[in-house]
C-alpha cells in the first residue's frame, strides 16, 4: 500500500501502544494535521482504531521511513534493537529524527543499531501523559538541527511540560524525579487514604478528599512564585494541626527515605542500560 506525503515535518509512530496513542492524540488536539501523523504495529487492530477515529494515516514501518521526516520509537525495549536494525534496511542517504521513548535504552545503544550517523533525541514521559499531564526529560545528540529539537519538544509538549537536559546521564536522575516519580505520589495518597478511612471517613470521602488535595497542591505550587518550603511553612501554624503531622514525617526520617529511593531509582536506570547493553550486538 502507498501512503500519501503530505509535505515536511512527517511524524510516524512505530508502536501504537498507550503512549503513541496519547502523543498522537495530544498532537491533533494542539491543531496538528492529522494528515501527516502515521503510525506501524503488529497490532492491527491498534491501528485501525487510531485510523478510524484520529484519520492518521498507517502503514508498515518500512512506509513510515519512506514517508516521515520523524521517527517515534515507541515500542518495547526488549524488542528495539531488532525493530531498529530492521528500520535501516529502508534508510536512504539521510536518516529521519528518531525520537527514542523506551526506558533503559542509550543513544549508544540507538546509534550502534540504527548508524552512527542518525540524529536522535531520547526521552523520558511519565505516565501521566495520558491524560496531558506528562513531565518528560529530553537529550538531544549534538548533529540533531534546532529545528529538530523544536519539532521534537513540541510534540512531547503536547501531553504535558518537556525539558532538556545537558548529558545523557541526567535522564538517570530524571528517571527518578518523574519517570518513576508519580509512583511515589500514588504510594502517598494510597497511604494517606487508608489513614483517612481508620480515622473514621469513608472509602469515598477519603478518596475525594485526597485526590482533590493532591490536585490543589500541585496547581497551587505551579501557580505560585513561592518555593515548595514556603508554601508548607504558609500552611503550617506554630502549635497547630498542621506542625503536628510535619513533625511526625519528620522524625520518621522522611527527607532521608526519599533521598534513598530516588538514588535507587537512579542507580536501577543505570544497571537496566548496562543489562540491556549486554545484548546489542
Amino acid at each position: 500500500m502507498a501512503l500519501s506525503h503530505q509535505g515536511t515535518e512527517n511524524i510516524g509512530f512505530i508502536g501504537a501502544g498507550n503512549m503513541a496513542n496519547s502523543l498522537i492524540r495530544g498532537m491533533l488536539a494542539k491543531g496538528y494535521p492529522a494528515g501527516q501523523l502515521y503510525a506501524s504495529d503488529l497490532d492491527s487492530a491498534k491501528l485501525d482504531g487510531l485510523q478510524s477515529e484520529c484519520g492518521i494515516q498507517i502503514g508498515s514501518n518500512a512506509e513510515l521511513v519512506a514517508n516521515c521526516d520523524v521517527l517515534v520509537l515507541a515500542v518495547k525495549p526488549q524488542v528495539m534493537q531488532k525493530v531498529c536494525r530492521e528500520l535501516t534496511k529502508s534508510f536512504g542517504e539521510q536518516a529521519p529524527l528518531l525520537v527514542s521513548i523506551a526506558a533503559g535504552i542509550t543513544c549508544q545503544h540507538l546509534s550502534t543499531w540504527l548508524g552512527l550517523n542518525t540524529p536522535i533525541i531520547r526521552c523520558m514521559p511519565n505516565t501521566p501523559s495520558l491524560v496531558g499531564q506528562g513531565a518528560t526529560g529530553l537529550f538531544a545528540l549534538p548533529n540533531v538541527g534546532e529545528d529538530q529539537r523544536n519539532l521534537c519538544q513540541t510534540l512531547m509538549s503536547s501531553v504535558g511540560q518537556s525539558v532538556w537536559v545537558e548529558k545523557e546521564s541526567d535522564i538517570d536522575g530524571v528517571t527518578a524525579v518523574s519517570g518513576s516519580g508519580p509512583a511515589y505520589f500514588f504510594l502517598f495518597m494510597e497511604a494517606m487514604q487508608e489513614s483517612a478511612i481508620e480515622l473514621g471517613l469513608s472509602e469515598e470521602v477519603a478518596r475525594v478528599l485526597t485526590y482533590q488535595t493532591a490536585l490543589g497542591a500541585a496547581e497551587l505550587a505551579l501557580a505560585s512564585k513561592e518555593s515548595t518550603k514556603q508554601l508548607r511553612k504558609n500552611v503550617t501554624s506554630p502549635g497547630g494541626t498542621t506542625e503536628k503531622a510535619i513533625q511526625s514525617f519528620e522524625a520518621g526520617g522522611l527527607r532521608e527515605l526519599v533521598a534513598t529511593a530516588m538514588r535507587s531509582a537512579q542507580q536501577r536506570s543505570v544497571s537496566l542500560a548496562a543489562e540491556l547493553g549486554k545484548d546489542e550486538t
